[in-house]
């Protein structure tokens, strides 16, 4: 049965049995396999992030993935019909309006920020040389697991399996330290 509720299963049981029918969703919903990718690794970051409040994380992921995608099919298309009134006007972005808010955070939150930027720069030195340069290329350079795949010579299932093991330890190292609830 791989459909009802199972709180007893970690994440790792569940990234093992439902990457794959999720990355098939998300392909089917955004209709790029890069893009579903990303979508699935996000849905399954949010989850790793609030597993301990997830009732049924297989209904969870399923419906984290439905909406991040609506959300990335509803962004490629603000992109694209902005690029086409720019191209009509003959404009460009940049002759948008501004927003005049200051985007700059309070004193303390950006303590706050530096200080977790800080805790997971470390966390990220704890990680083996391979797993560090994959959360690199995905978190960096954000390629997608095909692009991470296809510069390090490894499978792209190897690539999700590294990269899914890797934030999972420091996940577990940054809530331990309190930056992760």
């Amino acid at each position: 049965m791989t459909s009802g509720p199972s709180k007893s299963e970690s994440i790792e049981e569940l990234f093992a049995a439902l990457e794959s029918p999720l990355l098939s969703y998300a392909i089917r919903l955004i209709g790029d396999r890069g893009a579903a990718e990303d979508v699935v690794q996000e849905a399954f970051m949010k989850l790793l992030s609030q597993f301990a409040e997830v009732r049924e994380p297989r209904r969870w992921l399923y419906r984290a993935v439905h909406n991040l995608a609506l959300n990335q099919r509803r962004s490629d298309r603000r992109v694209s019909a902005m690029s086409s009134v720019n191209a009509l006007e003959g404009s460009s972005a940049s002759d948008a309006p501004h927003d005049t808010a200051d985007p700059q955070p309070l004193p303390d939150e950006q303590i706050v920020r530096w200080e977790g930027i800080g805790l997971v720069r470390l966390t990220l030195e704890t990680l083996d040389a391979r797993s560090r340069e994959i959360v690199r290329l995905k978190f960096v350079e954000e390629l997608s697991y095909k692009a991470i795949s296809e510069k390090t010579g490894l499978t792209v299932g190897h690539v999700g399996y590294l990269l899914h093991h890797a934030l999972k330890a420091m996940g577990d190292e940054l809530t331990k330290t309190g930056v992760i609830p």
